[in-house]
C-alpha cells in the first residue's frame, strides 16, 4: 500500500514542531539559568580576608600563646545580657564556611543567622540574605541591641552578608574567611558595607 503524500507531510510537520518546541524549551532554560546565575553573582556574599578579631580584654596566658576563637567568643560573652543567645552560638563557633552550607560541616552567613534565629527565638527568617530584610523592621546603626541582624553590601552595593549584633560594635557571623566568629563593626571593610541593622518585628 503506497504512502500518501499528504501522510508524509504530516510526519515532517510534526518532527519539526517537535524539533523547534524542544529548541525553544533549551533555549529558555538557557537564559533562565544565565540569569539565575547573574543574579547570583550580583548577590555574591564576597571573600572577606580579615584578621580575626580579639576582644582589648582578651590576654593571653602565656607569651606567644594564641587566642582560639572560642576564647574570644567567652569573653565577649561575658559582657552579654541574653544568655539563650549565646548558648544558641556557642556550638558554631569555629565552624567553617561554606557557600550554600547549613550545617555544622560547613555554614553560610544567612543559614547561620537562620540558626541562631530559630534556636534562641524560634523565629524563622529567609533563607537568603537579602530576603531576611523582609523579616525585620530596618534600623540605624545607633539603634542596634544585643541579637539584632546586621546587614552588608558588597561591591555591588546589593545586600550580601548578614550577622547578629552582639555588643560594643561587636558581632558574630559566618565570615567567608575565618568561619562562624567575632568581628568588628570598626573593621574598615564592615563599616564601609554596613547598609542597614534589622530588629524582630
Amino acid at each position: 500500500m503506497p504512502i500518501k503524500p499528504h501522510f508524509i507531510i504530516y510526519t515532517i510537520l510534526c518532527l519539526f514542531i517537535t524539533a523547534s518546541c524542544t529548541s525553544v524549551k533549551n533555549l529558555v532554560s538557557k537564559d533562565l539559568e544565565e540569569e539565575d546565575f547573574i543574579i547570583g553573582k550580583l548577590y555574591e556574599d564576597e571573600l572577606v580576608k580579615e584578621t580575626p578579631y580579639i576582644p582589648p580584654t582578651v590576654k593571653p596566658n602565656a607569651p606567644g600563646e594564641t587566642i582560639t576563637k572560642d576564647k574570644a567568643f567567652e569573653e565577649v560573652r561575658k559582657g552579654g545580657k541574653n544568655a539563650q543567645l549565646y548558648e544558641a552560638i556557642a556550638p558554631w563557633i569555629g565552624v567553617p564556611y561554606k557557600y550554600g552550607g547549613t550545617t555544622k560541616q560547613g555554614v553560610d552567613c544567612s543559614a547561620f543567622v537562620g540558626h541562631i534565629y530559630k534556636d534562641a527565638f524560634g523565629v524563622t527568617l529567609h533563607r537568603v540574605a537579602r530576603d531576611i530584610q523582609k523579616d525585620v523592621q530596618l534600623i540605624g546603626k545607633n539603634q542596634l541591641r544585643e541579637g539584632d541582624i546586621l546587614f552588608f553590601v558588597n561591591s555591588n552595593n546589593k545586600v550580601s552578608h548578614v550577622g547578629i549584633y552582639l555588643h560594643d560594635d561587636m558581632f558574630v557571623h559566618a565570615s567567608t574567611s575565618n568561619g562562624v566568629s567575632i568581628s568588628s563593626l570598626n573593621n574598615s571593610y564592615w563599616k564601609k558595607h554596613f547598609f542597614r541593622g534589622g530588629k524582630r518585628k
